[in-house]
């Protein structure tokens, strides 16, 4: 979507010099296959661990197909909201958000710890987490956006964050990259920012969004996505289009995506709304080609749009409980996230963020091998990662320090102070008062012997620090 724009972008190449790089590299590409070929040897498999590009789908790093059903989330304008709205965003069914960011040209640079928190708060939820630079919007034609490379040069300064996460987390290097002038210069543009990622080691799964502000309606993107995306060298880049009053009709909504279909190209519609002052895009057509074609789609918006286009909120006002017509055709409705949503299998085996194996404890975690171990049969870690003053969002770990596992468990505590949850996520609450107990969800009921769940909450009121009296099934637990 279009935005609110600040400063000036860089200087730009000369069009004779973008076609050479264009050329270039296409020619390298060829090259370097064909010395290969004439060596008898094999190109140089990509050896992702998380989730990547399979013949033209995108899978997990088992192996399976995941489709995104998810919707996009304006962090960067309204950082506040986030803890909350991705609780609610996963709480109606989505299995992946997209989540606007900023590299501090147009709007607050979304600092590193911040992506962090992004991240974990994603990872908390059950969510894949699509991360996005929104400054490039329009570039070359709105005032103030920003190229590609400096879109790029932002993932790298951020890239500690990124660290690890590739199996959660999916970089969109810039959104709706260019607008409706200097749209050529697309190809040669992202195929540098995406060498200049993996030049730096980010080897997760990369999304490009198409220019024409995002919606391709010069099929600049279309024609050269094979090109594109030959000149990844990780082979790991997925296409965006995002679908809004150029695709109208069915035919056209069709047309589009099973053109990436044919071609072996990967491709998800990154943003789609109901209506659009620039025409009114078939969400109909989107949903059911989609489903039918496996390809993944994120609405826009959670909630936060301009009053020009306010329209496109799914909520009002940030409040799950008041979804807007477009919110409840979107996860309700046919073909919609209630029908057709399945979460990341990663999850299954992945309750602790800090922890990604449940078999393989953490060697800071008390040894329930060990008779001395503090604690009687269990070791709970409480830790408040986001702060906004009347409220917070805290994880917390529940570890099997005992011999044998466990399939259910209450864990009940005191709080401190006046906190109320208002929000839990891998457990259910009840409270009264200051005491809370906590019972599992179906997904972390069972913690085996030195393993772990994460669990996680919002809260209004002032965080006190660690809660007191906590006790797994009754019995007293360690705290950290």
């Amino acid at each position: 979507m279009r935005s609110p724009s600040r400063s000036s972008g860089p200087a730009v190449l000369r069009r004779d010099d973008r076609r050479r790089i264009t050329v270039v590299a296409a020619v390298l590409t060829l090259l370097t296959g064909s010395l290969f070929a004439f060596l008898g040897l094999s190109q140089p498999a990509h050896a992702a661990t998380g989730l990547r590009v399979s013949d033209g789908r995108i899978v997990e790093a088992g192996g399976n197909d995941f489709v995104m059903r998810g919707v996009n989330h304006p962090h960067s304008w309204y950082t506040h909201t986030t803890p909350q709205a991705l609780a609610d965003i996963k709480a109606l069914g989505s299995n992946t958000v997209r989540v606007v960011l900023s590299t501090g040209d147009r709007w607050e640079r979304t600092s590193e710890s911040e992506v962090v928190g992004v991240i974990d708060t994603c990872r908390a939820n059950r969510l894949i987490c699509v991360l996005e630079v929104h400054d490039t919007t329009g570039y070359g034609e709105q005032a103030g956006a920003v190229s590609l490379d400096r879109a790029a040069d932002y993932w790298v300064s951020v890239a500690g964050a990124l660290a690890g996460q590739e199996n959660h987390v999916i970089v969109n290097i810039g959104n709706e990259p260019h607008g409706n002038q200097g749209y050529e210069r697309w190809t040669a543009d992202t195929i540098g920012a995406i060498g200049k990622l993996r030049a730096a080691g980010l080897d997760h799964l990369l999304m490009v969004d198409g220019p024409n502000w995002g919606q391709d309606w010069t099929n600049t993107m279309r024609q050269n996505a094979a090109e594109v995306y030959a000149a990844d060298p990780s082979g790991n880049t997925v296409f965006s289009i995002h679908m809004y009053g150029v695709y109208e009709t069915p035919a056209a909504v069709s047309g589009y995506l099973n053109h990436f279909v044919d071609a072996g190209l990967p491709l998800v519609v990154g943003e789609f709304g109901h209506y659009h002052s620039d025409g009114d895009p078939d969400e109909d057509a989107i949903l059911a080609v989609s489903e039918q074609l496996g390809i993944g789609w994120l609405g826009w918006s959670w909630s936060g749009n301009s009053a020009e286009v306010g329209y496109l909120d799914l909520v009002n006002g940030f409040d799950s409980d008041s979804l807007t017509e477009w919110g409840e055709r979107l996860f309700n409705g046919p073909d919609g996230i209630a029908e057709t949503s399945r979460e990341a299998t990663v999850f299954n085996g992945d309750p602790d963020p800090t922890n990604p194996d449940p078999t393989n404890p953490d060697p800071t975690d008390p040894d329930p091998t060990d008779p001395t171990s503090p604690g009687s049969s269990c070791a709970v870690g409480y830790t408040v990662s986001h702060d906004w003053g009347a409220g917070f969002q805290a994880a917390v770990r529940i570890t099997n320090t005992g011999s044998t596992a466990l399939d259910g468990w209450a864990l009940s505590w005191t709080f401190a102070g006046d906190e109320r949850v208002q929000n839990a996520w891998g457990a259910r609450a009840d409270q009264t008062g200051r005491g809370l107990t906590l019972t599992p969800e179906p997904w972390t009921a069972a913690i085996p012997a030195g393993g772990h769940v994460e669990i996680g909450f919002t809260a209004t009121g002032a965080s006190a620090g660690t809660p007191g009296s906590v006790a797994l099934d009754g019995a007293g637990c360690t705290t950290a």
